[in-house]
């Protein structure tokens, strides 16, 4: 599952580093999360490190991206050879 950030988000900046996959980025109005790389931090940490560092509490799941465990390591996986090998890595 993709997290997402709501409306609530004050742009407080602590999300963003906090990402190990670089999915955070700010919008035009607040931070989103790229679902493309939102991996839940699943094969870097525990826990999603933007949920825990969140001062509002405005990043829950993403209902439009569901995903279970398998799919997040797969998607882990594909960011870890992107990163890797820039130059093969297929364009998203």
């Amino acid at each position: 599952m993709a997290l997402i950030i709501t409306d609530e988000c004050i742009n407080c900046d602590v999300c963003e580093p906090e990402c190990p996959n670089d999915a955070i980025y700010l919008g035009e109005q607040i931070y989103e999360i790229d679902p493309h790389k939102c991996t839940e931090c699943v094969g870097h940490f525990n826990e999603p490190q933007c949920v825990q560092v969140c001062p509002v509490s405005c990043i829950p799941v993403n209902p439009e991206h569901v995903e279970d465990n398998e799919t997040l390591w797969a998607k882990y996986r594909r960011l870890q050879a992107e990163i890797a090998s820039p130059a093969a890595a297929p364009k998203v």
